[in-house]
């Protein structure tokens, strides 16, 4: 199995054996530790569940502290399960590194998006805005009509509105792997990722190769 939980660390530049300059992100990964193995047979599916991050005993639920106290794992943070398929050969309480990844691989990083707060519809959708011709003052940013009148007399569900943007889970695939440091447990990878710094991310091999 090919995943592991990180903290994005910012973006960064780094210069190619060819001289090509290549923006990256880098993401402190790992090391991570297996606190749970789920197989079929016992709950209906198989997955192997990682934990990320050691803090305080203090700050963790009783429930929790348990949990982790099975597999002899120190106490970490954020807790992430990823879905496997056939023999991954890890066993509870065995410790991952970022030597799972080489450079040159492909990975779906996922995070949870910036928040934006409350936002109109051309930050939002995109929306072109109007005209700003025939004595047009206060209407340049606003969505306008939405829907007809009699029918059907209303708004249909979904409709793209302003409203809340951002604080969402976003995936993002096919990303490669530029560079690799094992001993600051560091991946580089290309382009941007999910999320403002210090946040989680959590990345596994693309599903889409």
């Amino acid at each position: 199995m090919k995943g592991l939980l990180g903290k994005k660390v910012g973006m960064t530049q780094i210069f190619q054996e060819d001289g090509k300059l290549t923006p990256v992100t880098l993401i402190e990964a790992g090391p991570c530790y297996v606190t749970q193995v789920k197989s079929v047979d016992k709950e209906g599916y198989s997955s192997v569940q990682l934990g990320f991050n050691e803090t305080k005993p203090a700050r963790l639920a009783a429930g929790e502290k348990g949990h982790l106290k099975r597999t002899n794992a120190p106490t970490l943070k954020h807790l992430r399960e990823f879905r496997v398929k056939g023999d991954h050969g890890l066993a509870e309480g065995a410790k991952v590194t970022v030597d799972v990844f080489t450079a040159g691989e492909h990975v779906d990083i996922i995070g949870i998006s910036k928040g934006k707060g409350f936002q109109g519809g051309m930050k939002r959708h995109n929306f072109r805005g109007a005209n700003k011709t025939h004595g047009q003052s206060d209407r340049g940013r606003s969505p306008g009509s939405n829907s007809s009148g009699t029918t059907p007399g209303r708004v249909y569900k979904g409709s793209r509105r302003p409203g809340h943007m951002g604080s969402v889970r976003v995936t993002v695939q096919n990303i490669t792997v530029v560079q690799v440091d094992a001993e600051r447990n560091l991946i580089a990878v290309g382009g941007g990722v999910p999320g403002g710094k210090g946040t989680l991310v959590m990345v596994k091999e693309a599903r889409k190769q």
